[in-house]
């Protein structure tokens, strides 16, 4: 891919927007229903924005879509990039990167996961509490970009403030709400029954393929972040069944009224 920077991103969707995002959305696999729900949406694909990659993934739509949820001005990434496509780190990064650049102060990040904890079945959500970065990769580094600082503080990677009110939604429209701890690796195999052990011993509750570097750039911006994961499968170990990436697609489509419900009342918040 070519090598534009977050600069030439941005002037490309200012030129192309009538107001500024003040959340980004990013959707996980499966999970991309709520993108045909914005107002007055102006989609762009993906292949149309300097710097950015093409998403490959089933269940990802591969488009930027801007307008207004719950009269929040909105940028909903519908697909995102992951390591495992062949991506480096930074091509990952860089549409948080472009849309926090372009003035969203706030990132929403969700991801279908495997769940490690036992009492996880599929279809449930979990608000995420922390993480841990198995990927292998950190997309700071390098040299250090206007508007990033080198050591952010991770202590409290997910904000406290929105999680609360993630769980108030959740608690007021009846959806139940597991939380815990996300583990990301870098795929796109998926795990095998003594990794996932370890994890569980680590004291991951849930594992997947993204979210993490994200993370990271958002917290590097000052930006807040609020995560939830859709469980869509036990992870590898836990029950006799394979493993399969249309499981992942489908447990995420069956999830996605709750979601939808769940993200527009958080929206609503704001």
């Amino acid at each position: 891919m070519s090598r534009s920077t977050v600069s030439d991103s941005i002037a490309f969707l200012r030129e192309r927007i009538d107001e500024t995002p003040r959340v980004l959305l990013v959707l996980g696999s499966g999970l991309g229903a709520l993108a045909e729900e914005i107002e007055d949406p102006t989609q762009i694909p993906y292949g149309e924005i300097p710097g950015f990659p093409r998403s490959t993934v089933e269940g990802h739509a591969g488009a930027l879509v801007l307008g207004r949820l719950e009269g929040v001005p909105v940028a909903v990434m519908a697909g995102r990039f992951h390591l495992y496509e062949g991506w480096a780190v930074e091509d990952v990064v860089h549409p948080v990167r472009t849309l926090l650049g372009l003035g969203a102060e706030t990132l929403l990040v969700t991801n279908a996961a495997g769940g490690i904890r036992r009492a996880f079945a599929p279809g449930t959500l979990m608000l995420i509490s922390d993480h841990v970065n198995f990927t292998g990769r950190n997309p700071l580094t390098g040299p250090v970009l206007e508007g990033e600082t080198r050591f952010p503080d991770m202590t409290e990677a997910y904000d406290g403030t929105l999680r609360e009110t993630v769980r108030e939604v959740a608690r007021e429209r009846g959806i139940p709400l597991a939380e815990g701890v996300y583990a990301a690796l870098h795929g796109p195999s998926y795990e095998t029954p003594a990794e996932v052990r370890i994890l569980e011993r680590l004291g991951a509750d849930a594992v997947g393929m993204s979210t993490v570097p994200e993370v990271i750039i958002a917290r590097a911006r000052g930006a807040r972040v609020v995560g939830i994961s859709c469980i869509t499968n036990a992870a590898a170990g836990l029950t006799p069944e394979p493993l399969s990436h249309d499981e992942v697609v489908e447990a995420g489509a069956e999830a996605s009224r709750d979601f939808s419900t769940l993200v527009r009342g958080v929206l609503a918040r704001m």
